[in-house]
């Protein structure tokens, strides 16, 4: 039970970390201020942020559950990152809309960055 118990939290450590990491590079590669915009009550940067932090958490779940290590499971959270990243990039024209609280554009963001996260979530599985 022991071993058990430190596999968790050794993997709920990293994931942490990780999803950490991920939060942070993401909200410095948006074209605005995240933080400071949602605690201004910006509904659709709320959206969108949310989207794009579940489209990497889901794959990450994914990476801890069909991967063998701990550094496999890094690798594909890296793997997720930059996918994240390349949507946002894709979608970039909608940030001033979003910046300004358009929600309709917020949800079809944080819609596209939701299903390729699940996209990539079933691909670390083959």
């Amino acid at each position: 039970m022991l071993a058990e118990f430190t596999a968790f939290l050794t993997y709920l450590s990293v994931a942490v970390v990780l999803l950490g990491a991920f939060i942070y590079i993401y909200a410095k590669a948006t074209a605005y201020k995240e933080f400071a915009l949602i605690e201004h009550d910006n509904i659709a940067v709320a959206i969108t942020f949310a989207g794009a932090v579940l489209g990497f958490a889901v794959p990450l779940v994914a990476s801890i559950y069909y991967t063998e290590s701990i550094l496999e499971m890094c690798l594909w959270a890296g793997i997720t990152c930059l996918v994240q990243l390349i949507v946002l990039v894709v979608l970039r024209k909608q940030a001033r809309r979003i910046e300004e609280g358009h929600v309709a554009s917020a949800v079809m963001v944080a819609t596209v960055s939701f299903a390729v996260g699940l996209l990539n979530a079933a691909s670390i599985s083959h």
